[in-house]
């Protein structure tokens, strides 16, 4: 019978067999999968042979334009038909655009192709609250009487200024904006707003320079409108990228009176 002393010997000269034929085993396992192993629909190979891409390869998925920043101004229109939108808007000069094309110059507005219902719009050439609000409000209300259910939202993270709106068949339903002081502040404050701990100040209250914590509630304000306008209607940011992608956008020029 064999000790303990040479029951250990033999199974360390054995080990070393062991290890070979199981590194062995493993190589040929990983090759058959590879071989076995088809490539994605649509994707290339490096040798064109239908074998795998090598290992360490790195693959890049495509750039989706929505990707780029939030715009600092946008309407949203309960609608299906950007078409609808075009008219009511009169943009003069109206052709498609994909959305890496967009004007964003002055007097420019770009109409987005729907999406779950809603249809965005974007440019230089909508209403600026803290530019004069009487021709905000005048051109909300018009294109309220037009389309029905329109949105207007405003989020400056430099200047702080923000602005959210909603009009229906041209009554104004809540406004509310904010330049330095309140400028708009219109109709009862929704159950979404409270939710979110939107802060709405009076006409004439204290400006943000006599209260830190009011300024804090004025940087909380902008950085809450994309998700009252996602509560609301649309965040731009949402929009689906192979839908901008897919589907060119309306440009034009904004009509003037």
């Amino acid at each position: 019978m064999m000790n303990a002393m040479d029951v250990l010997t033999v199974a360390l000269l054995t080990l070393p067999v062991l290890l070979l034929l199981g590194g062995w085993g493993g190589l040929l396992f990983l090759r058959g999968q590879r071989r076995r192993r088809k490539p994605l629909a649509g994707q290339s190979t490096a040798k064109g042979d239908g074998s795998a891409p090598p290992l360490g390869r790195f693959i890049f998925l495509p750039y989706h334009p929505i990707q780029t920043r939030r715009p600092t101004r946008w309407l949203a229109v309960r609608t299906r038909d950007p078409h609808q939108v075009q008219h009511a808007l009169g943009l003069r000069n109206p052709r498609p655009c994909p959305w890496s094309d967009r004007v964003v110059s002055e007097g420019k507005l770009f109409i987005a192709p729907a999406f779950n219902g809603w249809v965005l719009v974007f440019g230089a050439g909508l209403p600026v609250p803290d530019e004069d609000v009487d021709a905000c409000y005048r051109f909300l209300l018009r294109l309220g009487r037009k389309l029905g259910h329109v949105q207007f939202f405003q989020a400056d993270p430099v200047l702080q200024h923000h602005a959210w709106v909603q009009v229906e068949f041209g009554r104004v339903r809540r406004a509310y904006a904010w330049a330095g002081n309140t400028l708009w502040n219109q109709g009862v404050k929704t159950n979404t707003e409270i939710e979110l701990g939107m802060n709405c100040f009076a006409y004439g209250e204290n400006s943000p320079g006599d209260d830190w914590a009011m300024a804090d509630h004025l940087v909380a304000n902008v950085e809450k409108v994309p998700q009252l306008a996602r509560r609301w209607s649309l965040d731009p940011a949402d929009l689906d990228g192979r839908l901008l992608l897919q589907k060119p956008g309306i440009a034009g020029d904004v009509a003037r009176s």
